[in-house]
């Protein structure tokens, strides 16, 4: 009877602002001052992401030119995480839970009449290992069905896993951010005529 009046648990949604359903990726922003709105971008993908490389926009003679930010990758986020915001709902918080998942996030701030269109791509990648990390059984398991051999170091040394499986893009994570940036912007989700 007391269980139909709980609520779900929130740990399955990262806080943050409510997304409208279908932000238009590439989304407008409507911010004239160039420095105002990288600010706005730079700090709103610093809250989900470690930048790596920022190019800001900038002026060219009397263009302007589009900006850029690299994020580093970034280990998803998993249900014992909450206060991590990159996995976006609670079915990619469970899959970065039980498999390792990493993202990253590629944007472009480019000029356009009375603001900046921004452009948000974020990467996923799953983690190819030959076998599981932190098995009790593995390549240092020694045999015992052979002669005598000696063995004077059975483990060497482990290279680093470069093995990531790109699995396309995220969307969720994609609209989450782009949700972030037009409520810190004042925009709305509305639909706005693309560039393209």
């Amino acid at each position: 009877m007391l269980s139909g009046c709980a609520q779900p648990p929130t740990w399955q949604s990262p806080p943050g602002p409510q997304v409208a359903p279908l932000c238009d990726n590439p989304c407008f922003i409507p911010i004239a001052d160039p420095a105002r709105a990288w600010e706005t971008v730079v700090d709103v993908i610093d809250d989900y992401f470690k930048i790596e490389r920022e190019e800001p926009v900038r002026l060219a003679g009397n263009t302007l030119i589009e900006g850029r930010i690299d994020t580093f990758p970034k280990v998803g986020a998993t249900m014992f995480e909450p206060w991590e915001h990159d996995s976006a709902n609670g079915d990619e918080r469970v899959e970065s839970t039980l498999q390792s998942m990493r993202r990253k996030a590629l944007v472009r701030v480019m000029p356009a009449q009375g603001g900046y269109w921004v452009d948000v791509a974020v990467l996923k990648e799953l983690e190819n290992l030959p076998r599981p990390e932190f098995a009790t059984a593995g390549a240092a398991t020694l045999r015992y069905d052979d002669s005598l051999v000696r063995v004077v170091n059975p483990v060497g040394a482990q290279p680093p896993t470069m093995n990531w499986i790109p699995q396309g893009r995220d969307p969720a994570l994609e609209q989450r951010i782009l949700g972030h940036l037009l409520a810190r912007c004042g925009g709305s989700a509305l639909r706005v005529g693309s560039p393209w």
